[in-house]
């Protein structure tokens, strides 16, 4: 198996999450039904962003502490 770590996996999340809402957009531009209401969808892009910040400060975190421990 391999591994993982967080900073990876929320980044995946995030990821399948904007991807979930760039779908419904480009099937509502084209004319076809939305799978997801406008409260839905700010819901989604919401949680997808929450995920990315939480990724960006993860990863800045341990390159200051990684830059840390050098010094």
């Amino acid at each position: 198996m391999f591994k993982v770590d967080r900073e990876e996996m929320y980044l995946g999340i995030a990821s399948t999450l904007f991807g979930a809402f760039f779908f419904n957009v480009l099937i509502g531009s084209f004319g076809g039904e939305q799978y997801l209401n406008d409260v839905s969808e700010m819901l989604l892009l919401l949680i997808a962003v929450l995920f990315f910040v939480v990724t960006i400060l993860k990863k800045e975190s341990a390159a200051k502490n990684q830059k840390d421990q050098q010094t």
